[in-house]
């Protein structure tokens, strides 16, 4: 799949969280709908590109909630 398909899709499971008002929360959700509804492979490329490219593209949310991923 296309980085820049799945950088879009993170970020859109990420605005959809950003309006809870428990940062913590919010975090750990998008962690838990992208460990339970992606591929492996998807969470690999993504958490690839975020490590070569600094998580260029990827909101500051999501890339809280990718920490918790790896």
């Amino acid at each position: 799949m296309k980085i820049d398909n799945l950088i879009r899709m993170a970020n859109r499971i990420g605005a959809f969280f950003e309006a809870m008002p428990d940062r913590p929360q919010a975090i750990a959700d998008i962690a838990l709908h992208i460990q339970r509804f992606w591929e492996p492979r998807m969470r690999r490329q993504l958490l690839a590109h975020v490590e070569e490219h600094e998580g260029a593209g990827v909101e500051p949310l999501v890339l809280d909630a990718l920490k918790q991923v790896r």
